[in-house]
């Protein structure tokens, strides 16, 4: 079995990796930077979002949209390097935005955790938010479990997102635009009736977070909870396990020269005062057989 060299390590969390023009873009959450890495460790802070960069995208001429979580904004990082607000969200989202995926026209679907999760607040749905290109923003779909990774079909017609709590991938037809009826990608497993995160995060059989699309149809997935990586057909059958050992993946990205690099972001926990500390977060990378497709 191949096995993952690390690209970065002696970070906080790493989360939302993109592949673009030849390097390696994703978030530090607890140092507030937005870094990009070449396969030689070279290393550039592309941008520093004091309220915690999640999600990431690009518009098609090029500016990148990133997440700022804690005060549930989209901001935009003009081709100059200066950030502006590309649109307030804070109307729509009560607790952290998180993951997002930017389609082919500039549109972002951003999720958000739907419940102070870091506070010890009772599970509850939430809302997906789409962000037109000009910053205008709308509920694009309702009723997700902890709404998380994000990947759109290559031909632009399907969105898939991971909904953590639900232990599921849904799948939405996008037509001018606008979602349409939801649909189970794939589940695993039955969903205790419990809103305790808790109790659900020892029953969940998969814990789905950052997830990224192949040539085959298939989705990886970053089963947070449970150290390792799947990679699943629409349906649910598991395709492919690779452990990441001692270290929980939270998000995982297709890229290289030739798509077939897989990147992990890992770490030992998700819990904030741990991460601050001891900053043993890390993007590890491994060579797999079909490469990416679709966005991000």
């Amino acid at each position: 079995m191949p096995e993952f060299t690390t690209l970065i390590s002696g970070l906080s969390f790493t989360e939302c990796p993109r592949w673009r023009d030849g390097r390696l873009y994703f978030s530090d959450f607890h140092t507030h930077r937005v870094l990009a890495v070449s396969l030689d460790g070279t290393v550039e802070t592309v941008a520093h979002v004091p309220n915690q960069p999640a999600g990431l995208g690009f518009l098609p001429d090029g500016r990148m949209l990133i997440v700022s979580m804690l005060d549930r904004k989209l901001m935009r990082r003009e081709l100059d390097g200066s950030l502006v607000v590309h649109a307030d969200l804070s109307a729509m989202a009560d607790y952290p935005l998180n993951d997002m995926v930017v389609d082919g026209d500039g549109r972002a679907w951003v999720g958000n955790f739907g419940f102070d999760l870091h506070g010890g607040g009772a599970a509850c749905s939430t809302v997906l938010i789409c962000v037109e290109p000009d910053g205008r923003a709308r509920v694009a779909a309702e009723g997700l479990g902890f709404p998380n990774g994000t990947v759109i079909t290559p031909d632009g017609r399907t969105l898939i997102i991971a909904e953590t709590l639900k232990s599921r991938l849904s799948a939405f037809p996008i037509e001018g635009g606008v979602l349409g009826e939801r649909r189970t990608w794939a589940e695993f497993g039955e969903v205790p009736e419990t809103n305790d995160v808790g109790e659900l995060i020892v029953a969940l059989e998969v814990t789905p977070d950052g997830i990224c699309l192949d040539a085959e149809g298939a989705v990886w997935i970053a089963d947070a909870l449970h150290s390792r990586l799947l990679r699943v057909a629409e349906g649910g059958q598991i395709l492919e396990e690779i452990s990441t050992n001692e270290l929980n993946p939270f998000a995982c990205m297709l890229g290289g020269e030739d798509g077939r690099t897989l990147f992990v972001c890992l770490a030992p926990t998700f819990v904030e005062a741990e991460l601050k500390a001891e900053h043993r977060a890390s993007v590890a990378m491994m060579r797999v057989a079909v490469p990416h497709a679709g966005l991000p």
